[in-house]
């Protein structure tokens, strides 16, 4: 396959690439600005793109039948707090983005699209979501230890979830469990829709390699489309 991570410096993305590479697939790794990667392994190609703009979209998709999106406002495995900044500044960049990735597929509608998203707007059970609660999310934030105003970026994640919701293209959403990061690619994992899967000791966790796994997963055999999932341990 031919597959297209945007964000493919980021901390999930890069790792969505190599998997997708040790897999034996072509790889398009997007960034804001590739003037400054200097990649040196086969089968990957870098470009840059501009994610809130449909136009430089569209020319990235000629090719791809994939199409991951890794976006995050700066970028997070280099510089967290000015991602954490950014997010909170402009938590309307994540729906903006997702309209402008729908209205690029209008000209290829056989391209799929995955988009990663966050876990607030997972169902803490049946029709409550964590993102509609000032006292869930607030909650959640305090105990992974983010800044209350993150809840802004979080609600924006939400934002763009309905705006796929709305569409009828070959969307996916991943939902990653709340707490990702850095760690072993174990291939053994668990999936979920729209409600968090927790472990033995009631925790929604996952590694950013057995996110990616689970990523180049739904690309391979594609079992969401038009729906949102998520895993955990």
């Amino acid at each position: 396959m031919h597959i297209g991570v945007i964000g493919a410096a980021g901390t999930i993305g890069s790792r969505v690439v190599a998997e997708a590479l040790g897999r034996g697939h072509l790889v398009t790794a997007f960034s804001r600005d590739a003037a400054w990667i200097h990649e040196e392994r086969e089968n990957v190609v870098w470009r840059s793109v501009d994610v809130l703009d449909a136009g430089s979209i569209a020319a990235a998709l000629p090719g791809l039948d994939v199409l991951i999106s890794a976006y995050q406002p700066g970028n997070a495995a280099r510089d967290m707090a000015d991602t954490l900044r950014r997010s909170i500044a402009d938590p309307s960049a994540y729906a903006t983005a997702a309209r402008a990735l729908l209205k690029a597929l209008e000209a290829h509608p056989r391209t799929r699209l995955i988009v990663i998203g966050g876990a607030g707007s997972l169902e803490v059970e049946p029709g409550l979501v964590r993102a509609d609660s000032d006292e869930l999310l607030h909650e959640t934030l305090d105990r992974i230890g983010l800044p209350r105003d993150y809840a802004a970026a979080v609600r924006g994640h939400r934002d763009a979830l309905d705006v796929l919701r709305t569409s009828n293209r070959l969307w996916t959403y991943f939902s990653p469990a709340e707490s990702i990061a850095p760690g072993e690619r174990t291939g053994r994992f668990r999936i979920g829709g729209d409600q968090p899967v927790l472990d033995a000791d009631g925790q929604s966790r996952i590694s950013a390699e057995d996110a990616a796994v689970a990523l180049v997963d739904e690309a391979e055999l594609p079992r969401f489309v038009q729906r949102r999932f998520t895993i955990g341990y």
